[in-house]
């Protein structure tokens, strides 16, 4: 029997169980994940850029992960000799209404205790010359990553300490006993003390699965990118990115440079009718079904209709995506664009039609569920990582089915 059993190698997976090991280096540790390799969605399909934490609630979990896991991630990289650029990004205010919006992400990015500061359009220019905007937040922090690479270095130091990493194995029952609990898989049967389950898109079903009532229902969407020619990369300097619309939950289309020196630009925000749907034919019907059915899903809609109307106009026309980055880069031309790869959101939605803000963990009899953990998760997630396994241990402890120290 093991201590304790992963459900999920992307990267919060992969880092909760590196933190278990450092943590608990006696302790025996499996990680199960689906896929023949590690990170293959939400964490393979990710920008690559580690957040500064400038745009959640002051307080919130996002925040403070973001803000103290992207130094943590740095470091890492640093450490293990992992590729990664402090390349800076600009959030820039391109309409008049937008400029008390900047100064209020300015207030909030600087209550997070960031290093942050306000530009005007001639600096911005400075730094940024083929960039339309009347005012800028620069954001020094920031950067970009492989997050592929990080994760296969997570997986790494877990194995080095012993951990059990089993790759193509898809979890089909849990059982949680008194004792413990019985893992039924598409290659047979694990038994652990405990439970952590990190499966992302799957994370609600997993816990269901385990007799856990959650009070959320994952919905995925679908973000669609475009890549710049390379001759066209110039264009492009730090991370550039619009001021975010407060009345909308996603970060609207930017630029994204790239390790490797390509530059994506996007995404928008479409429902996927596949929790892995990361093509506009993709069709799952139970995937389907369940967000149909979902009442959280309709008033969510109801909300955002016209905000939903016009990611989908951008999904399907071209000429709209490149009409909104000419809000930001005037010169960039259909031409000068070439399809990307698409990657899916995880996002908890409540039955009342509101979104989980934050990570959200939810705790079960001898198991504990990662329920919500969309962007900045990449970025926060050796911090995310430490305080799920810390509460892990202790909940195991507190339920007697784990007592080494």
């Amino acid at each position: 029997m093991y201590d304790f059993a992963i459900v999920g190698g992307g990267i919060v997976g992969l880092a909760t169980g590196m933190a278990l090991c450092q943590r608990n280096p006696q302790a025996t540790i499996l990680v199960l994940e689906k896929e023949d390799s590690w990170a293959k969605h939400q964490t393979g399909h990710n920008s690559g850029v580690i957040h500064s934490g400038i745009y959640y609630k002051p307080g919130s979990f996002k925040a403070k992960f973001a803000r103290e896991g992207s130094q943590a991630m740095v470091e890492f990289c640093r450490e293990h000799g992992i590729e990664h650029e402090i390349c800076g990004k600009v959030i820039t205010a391109t309409k008049p209404e937008e400029l008390p919006l900047l100064d209020n992400l300015l207030e909030r990015g600087l209550a997070n205790g960031l290093g942050i500061s306000k530009i005007s359009a001639g600096e911005l220019k400075e730094i940024e010359p083929h960039v339309n905007g009347l005012a800028a937040i620069r954001v020094p922090m920031a950067g970009i990553v492989n997050y592929k690479q990080v994760c296969e270095t997570f997986a790494a130091i877990i194995a080095r300490h012993g951990g059990d990493l089993q790759l193509s194995t898809r979890v089909e029952k849990v059982a949680e006993t008194g004792g413990g609990v019985t893992i039924e898989t598409n290659r047979g049967s694990f038994h652990a003390r405990f439970l952590i389950n990190c499966s992302g898109l799957h994370s609600d079903r997993v816990a269901r699965n385990s007799g856990v009532q959650t009070d959320m229902k994952i919905v995925p969407f679908r973000g669609e990118y475009y890549e710049l020619k390379p001759e066209k990369r110039y264009l492009v300097k730090h991370l550039i990115y619009p001021v975010p619309n407060p009345a909308f939950p996603f970060l609207g289309v930017h630029f994204t440079r790239m390790i490797g020196g390509h530059v994506e630009a996007g995404p928008n925000a479409v429902l996927s009718l596949k929790r892995e749907g990361y093509r506009k034919t993709d069709f799952n019907l139970k995937d389907f079904s369940e967000i149909m059915t979902y009442p959280g899903f309709w008033k969510l809609a109801g909300t955002y209709w016209k905000e939903g109307m016009e990611e989908m106009v951008r999904s399907f026309s071209k000429a709209a995506f490149v009409k909104s980055l000419q809000q930001l880069i005037p010169e960039i031309q259909a031409d000068d664009l070439v399809p990307a790869a698409a990657g899916v959101r995880a996002q908890a939605l409540k039955p009342d039609g509101s979104l989980v803000d934050d990570f959200h963990i939810i705790e079960g009899k001898n198991s504990i569920h990662v329920c919500n953990a969309p962007s900045p998760a990449a970025t926060a997630s050796i911090m995310i990582g430490r305080t799920v396994a810390e509460r892990t241990v202790e909940l195991a402890r507190l339920r007697r089915v784990y007592a080494i120290s």
